[in-house]
């Protein structure tokens, strides 16, 4: 059975790598990782750097924050790039930026390694149950030998195209979850304001051409005030970032997706950037006097 390294065990990454576990894989971390002790605890080993991981492993997967940090734990110092081995397969899971995916793929392409762009959706509800989407850019050969990961991980796994397709789908995506969140948002504000009951308007919306899941799971933390994170705002605001770039890089206007940022923005500004990201109701509720 394949070694497997795994760095970033935060909200997504730590049930992702403890799921691996479960389903008897044997799994590495970086000793000065925050979770370390329950990953311990369910059997997994440590070591001290990216560079001894990527040595003893001949799979490499990260879930990190953002672009920075992916490729300062592959490029830096004491990275994953001075230790990964010829042969070796190395998974990028966070969501960055495409043209930071195409450059680490064309790095390692140089030391004989695959590397695929494999971003997420699902939020920490879909990791702990494994049943995140898994969208994916590189290699034919690399996507089938780690498919059996991803269909531990996720409840589905499509590579998209060559290197870098993964990562522009999922840009894609947080465009979609993003701009579907500001409308159940604006629609919960405008029907609380007309004292309508947004539990059953809630009930109503799903039995029709409106239903969603956003709407299902989203409305409901509206209903509830419910604003704990799955995904924080500050995450899917660096997410539309990497939208907006995409866009200028092939002259594509994304007006709405500019409105969105713009209001995760505000709300970073008043300091609700670590709630969930179907907080954007509480700004509109904000300006809309409830």
């Amino acid at each position: 059975m394949e070694k497997i390294g795994f760095i970033g065990l935060g909200i997504m990454g730590k049930p992702m790598a403890l799921n691996l576990i479960k389903a008897g894989y044997s799994i590495s971390i970086l000793e000065s990782s925050a979770a370390v002790k329950d990953l311990v605890n369910a059997g997994a080993e440590t070591y001290s750097s990216s560079r001894a991981l990527a040595e003893n492993n001949n799979i490499i997967i990260t879930m990190l924050p953002d672009s920075a940090e992916v490729e300062s734990v592959v490029l830096g110092k004491d990275g994953v790039l001075e230790g990964i081995k010829s042969g070796a397969i190395f998974i990028d899971m966070s969501t960055i930026a495409p043209s930071t995916a195409l450059k680490l793929y064309n790095v390692l392409q140089e030391k004989n390694v695959e590397a695929l762009d494999a971003p997420v959706s699902g939020g920490q509800v879909g990791a702990e149950s494994g049943t995140i989407s898994i969208m994916v850019g590189g290699n034919q050969s690399a996507f089938d030998k780690v498919l059996p990961l991803f269909n531990i991980m996720g409840k589905s796994a499509v590579l998209i195209g060559s290197a870098g397709a993964g990562q522009t789908t999922k840009a894609c995506n947080q465009i979609i979850v993003g701009m579907t969140i500001q409308a159940v948002a604006e629609a919960f504000t405008l029907a609380r304001k007309a004292n309508v009951n947004i539990d059953k308007m809630r009930e109503a919306l799903l039995g029709g051409f409106a239903q969603s899941r956003i709407l299902d799971l989203h409305g409901q933390r509206i209903i509830d005030d419910n604003f704990q994170p799955g995904f924080k705002v500050k995450l899917h605001r660096k997410d539309m970032n990497i939208a907006l770039q995409a866009g200028k890089e092939f002259s594509v206007p994304l007006p709405g997706s500019a409105q969105v940022a713009t209001s995760m923005d505000a709300l970073i500004a008043q300091g609700m950037g670590e709630l969930d990201h179907s907080s954007l109701y509480l700004l509109l509720a904000k300006l809309s006097g409830i």
